[in-house]
């Protein structure tokens, strides 16, 4: 999977692949993230046929916090 440049133009924006045993376990991570962050939010999680674990990717800007909500 190739990564927009846009995504990382300047310096704080940051792009995240996140790969673990179980979705539970990715999904909690990205919850933090979004906490902690402006990002993408939950994205799709998914598995690579052949490989352990399930895997998501993540766009932050870690520029700015997350928003209340």
């Amino acid at each position: 999977m190739e990564i927009d440049e846009q995504h990382i133009a300047e310096p704080g924006l940051v792009v995240l692949d996140i790969i673990a045993a179980d979705e539970d376990t990715v999904v909690a991570v990205m919850e933090g993230l979004q906490q902690q962050w402006a990002t993408s939010g939950i994205t799709p999680v998914w598995h690579v046929p052949g490989e352990r674990g399930v895997r998501a990717r993540v766009y932050a800007d870690i520029r700015r916090p997350s928003t209340p909500g």
